[in-house]
């Protein structure tokens, strides 16, 4: 999805303010960037992306592919060998306390009329480890991203070539160890170009659409050991295709799922429609708060679960859920918001009831399972819609919702959305936001429609980048 204006501007500003340039730009809105808000109609939000949201970011022009000289790619001096040429981690090199302090800024910078209107303050961000202006030393995270995927593209004389795109190209700059990535996971990845090679399984060549392979995708657990494969294929059919699923799995002991995905479309998505699991479980497991989530290949879960507890304590926090509340969980993903508020609840002594409302039905499939996986199905139900029908629906029928949760994709939500949560006059409000300059715009809504903010608070989903994250707490005037 294109960046708007305003996108464009923040993203600037921020990376701007990180390289520590002294020419500063300004978040505040202009007219003509009001104008081209108000013309700009976001399409209606319904299931996340699979893709890592801080990638989103990267522009991407069809380019051949071809592999980055190794001496544009390394530089020993920096904490990454390959930072130049990947372009992913553009701060790596700074250091920690002031990347937090050039994201602060950005994020005063961009709610400062709102702040000024509720008389608030933004919170200090929260970042790993660490919340800007703590005093001591400030840590230089690593090994916190627990996904991590490759392209694949075809090299001389059979190779299967892997690693990153160069940053606004699509050029492949191989990758022997990234350090923001848990350890092992770009050994896997490695490895699955190795044993495609072996079996003469050829990648996938985007120019001219020949080839069978095309990405591959491994999520770690962070509480728990278990390792999932993603193969993404152009077509079903592969030669070798048992030895090959065999080989992968055989790469890493923790390696509990390895999925075939079949995208054979035309573009930069990573995932096609149709998954089938070719090795072990249907699902790998891990924890957040105390709650065990079954992750099936194509369901939305955080890159960084360290800060996704984090993030999450926020929101649970903001919500404030008092006995026989209704908890609505929009754009619910897994269950994992929900299914973590319901348990903090229960561990309270305080009985809530969730719905929780995804248009992705894989996601419905997984939160229904992990709801049992947790003792919560008595209090938590699901359902397979759009965020905006369902709830469109429910103020028309004057439903009861206490508690409103939102975690929209990077569009933010929509004007119909909004709307129909202001009808429905939940107590509370909280929204979490992968994209601040949409969240600015909605809040706008949100104030309009009879809410008053009581907290924003940005977090540091990942380090290194210009992507910050936030937590707004709202309460019906």
């Amino acid at each position: 999805m294109a960046e708007s204006r305003a996108e464009r501007r923040a993203r600037r500003a921020l990376i701007e303010a990180t390289e520590g340039s002294e020419e500063k730009k300004s978040f505040k809105k202009s007219k003509s960037s009001q104008d081209a808000k108000g013309k700009t109609k976001a399409k209606r939000p319904g299931s996340r992306r699979s893709e890592d949201k801080a990638s989103q970011t990267r522009t991407k022009r069809p380019h051949k592919d071809s592999v980055s000289p190794a001496r544009k790619a390394v530089d020993p001096k920096s904490p990454c060998s390959i930072m130049r040429a990947c372009g992913g981690c553009t701060a790596i090199n700074r250091p920690y306390k002031k990347q937090l302090a050039a994201k602060q800024a950005a994020m005063e910078e961009l709610f400062a009329e709102l702040c000024e209107r509720e008389g608030i303050a933004v919170d200090p961000i929260r970042g790993m480890g660490v919340t800007l202006g703590d005093p001591g030393k400030y840590p230089a995270p690593r090994g916190f991203r627990h996904k991590a995927a490759t392209p694949f593209a075809p090299g001389k004389e059979g190779a299967v070539r892997c690693g990153f795109f160069e940053r606004g190209t699509h050029k492949i700059v191989a990758v022997p160890e990234c350090p923001v990535e848990a350890p092992g996971a770009r050994q896997i990845l490695n490895g699955i170009a190795r044993e495609a090679e072996r079996l003469h399984i050829p990648a996938f060549n985007e120019d001219k659409h020949l080839g069978l392979l095309r990405y591959a995708v491994v999520r770690c657990g962070w509480r728990t050991d278990q390792v999932m494969v993603t193969l993404v294929t152009a077509q079903r059919d592969l030669p070798h295709a048992q030895e090959f699923f065999e080989a992968v799995a055989a790469l890493d002991p923790h390696i509990v799922t390895v999925a075939q995905n079949i995208n054979g479309r035309p573009g930069n998505a990573i995932l096609g429609e149709e998954t089938r699991i070719v090795y072990g479980a249907e699902c790998m497991r891990d924890q957040l708060l105390g709650c065990e989530f079954d992750i099936s290949p194509t369901a939305f879960y955080q890159t960084n679960p360290q800060q996704t507890e984090l993030l999450y304590q926020l929101a649970i926090d903001g919500m404030d859920l008092r006995q026989g509340d209704v908890l609505m969980d929009a754009y619910c993903g897994s269950g994992t918001i929900g299914l973590c508020a319901a348990k903090d609840a229960q561990d309270r002594g305080v009985g809530i009831m969730l719905l929780g409302v995804e248009r992705n039905p894989a996601g419905i499939a997984d939160a229904r399972r992990n709801a049992e996986l947790n003792g919560l199905t008595r209090s938590a139900w699901f359902m397979a819609d759009d965020a905006t029908d369902y709830i469109l629906d429910a103020a028309d029928n004057n439903e009861r919702v206490d508690v409103l949760s939102i975690d929209p994709p990077r569009a933010g939500s929509t004007p119909e959305f909004l709307e129909a949560a202001c009808a429905l006059k939940p107590r509370r409000i909280t929204y979490i936001s992968c994209n601040p300059v949409t969240q600015e715009r909605d809040l706008l809504q949100l104030l309009d429609g009879g809410y008053r903010l009581l907290k924003i608070t940005p977090v540091d989903m990942f380090p290194h980048t210009d992507h910050t994250e936030t937590v707004a707490v709202l309460e019906r005037r």
